[in-house]
């Protein structure tokens, strides 16, 4: 079957794994409103825009947007924190089932057990904003870019390194860059139903906190 995380674990305050002499604890950490004005929603590596959003759209709105931080402990002491998981909320209500993000003809049925579709991430950030706002961003030129999204130094702790700014003036739409997990690879985007179906939240899994 291909790979499905179990988010009923990762995405749980406190939720604390042993593996190969690393202990993970994760924490939640709320980051502020996405604006979507076309309810289109894309993940993606932000500072190499790419634009397709995935199926599937919800009611234009601002929805809020939750980091998901494994704090990394050795020897009884902390090591290092990375983001592991990046969650928009779409609807406050528990997820019934989970299923892959997909962008259009993109089929489950042609992948293979453990397999998964995922943005590639080249410059080691990711996002979940509307596309109305990477199509914005797409039209930047570097020196924009640097400007505003890339700090002159990264700072240890990735919340402290997440940079949020509107990048469509008309609508308001705006773009959270945050650290993707260990960096550069590809990171798959799955969706959260509610009992009846509904869209409940979109949660990118940057595959940090090893399975169970």
């Amino acid at each position: 079957m291909p790979y499905v995380p179990d988010f009923s674990a990762v995405l749980t305050a406190g939720y604390r794994i042993e593996r190969d002499g690393i202990t993970y604890r994760v924490e939640p950490y709320e980051l502020g409103p996405v604006v979507l004005p076309s309810g289109k929603v894309v993940g993606c590596d932000p500072l190499v825009a790419h634009a397709t959003p995935f199926v599937g759209s919800v009611v234009p709105g601002r929805y809020p947007l939750r980091a998901w931080v494994a704090v990394l402990h050795v020897d009884g002491g902390e090591w290092q924190r990375r983001i592991t998981a990046l969650q928009l909320m779409v609807v406050d209500e528990p997820v019934a089932a989970w299923s892959m993000a997909l962008l259009p003809g993109q089929d489950v049925a042609s992948l293979g057990d453990e397999d998964f579709f995922g943005y590639a991430v080249d410059a080691g950030t990711g996002t979940l904003a509307d596309q109305v706002a990477i199509e914005a961003l797409g039209e930047w030129d570097f020196e924009r870019v640097d400007e505003v999204f890339i700090p002159a130094q990264v700072p240890d702790d990735p919340i402290d390194a997440v940079v949020s700014a509107v990048v469509e003036e008309r609508t308001g739409a705006n773009v959270y860059v945050v650290g993707s997990g260990w960096g550069d690879g590809v990171y798959g985007t799955y969706v959260g139903h509610t009992a009846d179906g509904r869209i409940a939240s979109f949660v990118t899994d940057f595959r940090v906190v090893p399975p169970e």
